[in-house]
């Protein structure tokens, strides 16, 4: 995984997760997850979720968590 397309996906993440930071903090991890669910290629999500299983260094607290609800990896597309 290149380390520029993984810069660019927490970039993303955060951005997404800033979006979403005036509501309750477990509803915006809730929405960030969500829109990663809908808007997300699958291979942008695994990546981001491998990265959040080694540390998700770079990732705001929402983004982690919101990654995080996203679930497991096992039948994901490469």
């Amino acid at each position: 995984m290149s380390s520029h397309t993984l810069d660019k996906l927490v970039y993303m993440a955060n951005q997404i997760g800033r979006e979403f930071s005036a509501q309750q903090p477990g509803q915006a991890a809730e929405a960030t997850a969500d829109h990663l669910r809908r808007y997300w290629d699958p291979r942008m999500r695994a990546m981001i979720r491998e990265h959040v299983e080694a540390g998700g260094v770079g990732l705001s607290e929402i983004a982690l968590r919101g990654v995080s609800m996203l679930g497991d990896l096992s039948g994901a597309s490469p």
